[in-house]
This record gives structure tokens, sequence and C-alpha cells, in this order.
């Protein structure tokens, strides 16, 4: 297993219509480390956006889709997600306010 910082844990936030519904019930989509553990996202959630309180962390292995170019084929990269609820005294992800 990788020795992952908080900082290296957490890639990018997922912007969709479904995980934008989720926000008005306190849960915030990203994409994480493929090696990152529930825990792991739990900490970096927690230490980068300040007076959050993570409840639970769900994650999901995304397969990769098959593409192709003229006659060559191959596939995108697998990726990792996790959602994660915060607790209801918890402050909101500024990250997602603007959206």
């Amino acid at each position: 297993m990788a020795d992952l910082k908080y900082y290296d844990v957490i890639l990018e936030p997922v912007v969709t219509e479904q995980s934008m519904s989720g926000m008005s019930d306190k849960k915030y989509t990203f994409f994480v480390h493929p090696e990152a553990t529930k825990t792991q996202i739990k900490e970096a959630v927690e230490k980068m956006f300040d007076g959050t309180k993570v409840k639970s962390v769900n994650t999901m292995n995304v397969a990769g889709k098959m593409r192709r170019r003229g006659q060559t084929q191959g596939m995108t990269a697998k990726r990792k997600k996790a959602i994660v609820a915060l607790t209801e005294e918890s402050k909101e992800i500024e990250i997602f306010n603007g959206l």
C-alpha cells in the first residue's frame, strides 16, 4: 500500500447532476486515489476543509470504458469515487457553493 499524505488522497470533486442533488443532504462526491482507504478519505476531508466532521464514507471503483479512435481501441483509466456524508452540525464544503 502506498504511503499517502492527506493532500494526495482527494484528486478532484465530481460535478454531475446527481452529485449536486446530494449536496442538500450534505453528501459530497470526490474522485480519490485508487489505493486510498475510507479512514484516509475521512482524515483528508476533515484536514482539507476546516469545520467539517465526516459521518460516513462510501467508496466505489469505477471501471474504465472501451474507447475507439479509428482502428485503434483502448480503455480509459479506472477510478475510485467516494461519497462523503457530513454530520448535521458540520460546516458545508466551500468549493461547491458557487456551482
